[in-house]
């Protein structure tokens, strides 16, 4: 696929300096130009090490499978706890070991979590690139961050929510010592008006109390099954309120059943239960290959509940509706939205997002949804958090 000119600027900024920060709507080909700056990177005479930064190992794993389709002739670890088809570890002696045996370009995987054993290791970095760099602040993962910031030949952050500090407590991307300045940022109307994402349109409306005697599951299967009906949409995401509301929904209530006769296929995962597709427990490979196989068929329906494992980084095809069913930040609801204003199905107009208003809590989250949308897509501003205690 041919590169867009909104990624070229970035590949270009890319070239010209050796640390800074780029700021690409979600949806907008960020990871794209990570491959293209690899793969250029790479054609030098001298071995490289690039590492590549995520927030979670299955991420780490997408990102692997995207690098790899393009570069070849690389060695390729994965530092995290995570389980890849790759050598992967996170012990300080096997990481300096394969770094040593491997005299060739690498390139590693690892999470934010992991980045400091490679830190403890001393394996020097040529490139790093920091995807959703906005977890990068974190107060456990910021020494690290730091780290490489200063001894890697180049360091870039991507992301489409930066989040910046106000106290000299807490970290924050507008330190422009660690992550350098912005050295290119990409408006989504400009994105949105040359037809490589499309705009959401925001729907609020109420539902009803809970009465005193009603079980909260079956109050939440209602409110979930009218939402469905009204929007009438074929590839639902539905951001639940925790874990335990969607264990609740399905072995209390009889969601399922209804979904069923409504042609919807159902499944969800979480960090606590794994993944199950139509009540069937299955692999995480296999959720995603599922997922992604009924988001290009536009004649699969299907449901797919999380807490936030699916908020942010994680492509998924097709998807036409997003419905809230928690308050999240605005880093939170800006990646969620972005889960649904990627191109699918050819008559796909728009991204929904929709809010269901049954107490103070979906006040507030209707507000911070209207909030997001106004900044992104109408002022064409990234959706910056700022800690200011």
């Amino acid at each position: 696929m041919p590169l867009r000119p909104h990624q070229i600027d970035a590949l270009d900024a890319m070239a010209n300096h050796t640390k800074g920060q780029i700021i690409v709507p979600t949806g907008g080909g960020k990871t794209m130009c990570m491959i293209e700056d690899a793969t250029e990177y790479l054609k030098g005479l001298t071995a490289k090490t690039i590492v590549v930064v995520a927030p979670r190992i299955l991420l780490a794993e997408q990102l692997s499978s995207e690098f790899l389709e393009v570069i070849e002739n690389v060695s390729v670890m994965h530092v995290h706890s995570g389980e890849t088809s790759h050598f992967s570890t996170t012990k300080i002696d096997l990481i300096r070991d394969w770094v040593g045996e491997h005299v060739g370009s690498k390139i590693i995987f690892t999470t934010y979590h992991s980045l400091h054993r490679l830190m403890e290791a001393d394996i020097f970095v040529d490139t790093i690139y920091f995807d959703e760099a906005h977890n990068s602040v974190q107060r456990n993962f910021i020494e690290a961050v730091e780290y490489y910031s200063i001894y890697a030949e180049r360091a870039f952050f991507f992301t489409a929510t930066p989040k910046h500090s106000l106290t000299p407590f807490k970290a924050g991307m507008n330190d422009s010592d660690i992550f350098g300045n912005v050295i290119c940022q990409v408006p989504a109307p400009k994105l949105v008006e040359k037809g490589y994402i499309l705009p959401p349109k925001v729907e609020v409306y109420e539902s009803r109390l809970l009465n005193k005697h009603e079980l909260v599951a079956d109050v939440d299967c209602e409110q979930m099954i009218d939402s469905l009906d009204n929007i009438e949409k074929s590839k639902v995401l539905i951001c639940a309120k925790s874990t335990k509301q969607i264990t609740n929904l399905v072995s209390q209530t009889d969601f399922c059943v209804q979904l069923r006769e409504r042609g919807y296929n159902w499944m969800y995962i979480t960090a606590k239960t794994g993944a199950v597709i139509n009540g069937k427990k299955v692999s995480r490979d296999k959720f995603f290959e599922v997922l992604n196989t009924w988001g290009k068929d536009d004649y699969t329906k299907f449901v797919v509940l999380h807490h936030s494992i699916l908020s942010e980084g994680i492509n998924v095809n097709g998807l036409e509706a997003v419905l809230f069913l928690r308050s999240m930040d605005y880093i939170g609801i800006s990646q969620t939205i972005g889960r649904v204003i990627r191109k699918g199905c050819v008559n796909k107009e728009y991204g929904l997002v929709c809010v269901p208003v049954y107490s103070k809590v979906g006040i507030s989250t209707a507000r911070k949804v209207e909030a997001v949308v106004d900044t992104i897509f109408n002022k064409g501003e990234a959706a910056t958090s700022v800690v200011t205690r």
